[in-house]
Parts: C-alpha cells; structure tokens; sequence
C-alpha cells in the first residue's frame, strides 16, 4: 500500500476502529452514527473505501485494523513537517515549543529520544 494518508473524516473514523476492533460491523455503524454522527450507509461506505486502501479488512462482518496507528501517525507527522518546514525537525520543534519552557523530565526524556534515533557513522 503506497498512500497511507487519511483525510480528518476517515481518520476519526479509523480512531474508533484502532480503539475497538475486532468489532463487528453493525456495532461499528452504531458506534459511528453515536461518535461521528454518520448514516449507516456512510460508515459501509467508508469500511468498503478503507478495506479496498489496505486500512481495515472486514471478514464475517467483522473489522480488524491492518494498519496500525502509530503508522498511521508517522507518515502525517512526516508529512506535516515536510510540507509545513521542508523536513526540517528542528525548525517544526522551534515552532511547537514557541516560548513553552521544558521540564527537566521532559528535556531529558527528548534527550533520550533523540540518542535512539541518531545517525552514526
């Protein structure tokens, strides 16, 4: 699967898939119509896109999660970073922080982040 983008209505859509599958498909219709206030064609037609893309797989009217979350996120995290500061990480955390000032904990724990994900020659 090449395009692992979601536009807002079908990312809140996969929220609720990623917080409840397996889930059978009527209960996700309900659970749709409650959260997002869609019609139960809405949420079928949005399990059949999301099934065709290699999201979600919907067997026995059963729906399970293909790709997982935290993948999801890392690729409209990069993409948000690219489009917005040309890939440029420290200039997007620059912009995040803005004048927020850190805990020691949470300096430390970036600092710890950081070392995992660093280049070495």
């Amino acid at each position: 699967m090449e395009d692992l983008r979601l536009c807002d209505s079908e990312y809140r859509f996969m929220t609720l898939v990623w917080e409840h599958a397996p889930i059978g498909s009527g209960q996700l219709a309900a659970l749709s119509q409650k959260e997002l206030g869609w019609k139960k064609s809405t949420t079928y037609t949005v399990i059949k896109k999301l099934c065709g893309r290699g999201f979600i797989r919907n067997e026995h009217a059963v729906v399970s999660v293909l790709v997982p979350m935290e993948k999801c996120r890392a690729v409209e995290s990069n993409y948000f970073i690219e489009r917005t500061f040309g890939g440029s990480l420290p200039d997007f955390l620059a912009s995040f922080l803005g004048s927020k000032k850190l805990k020691e904990e949470e300096a430390e724990a970036l600092k710890r982040m950081i070392d995992t994900y660093r280049e070495t020659d």
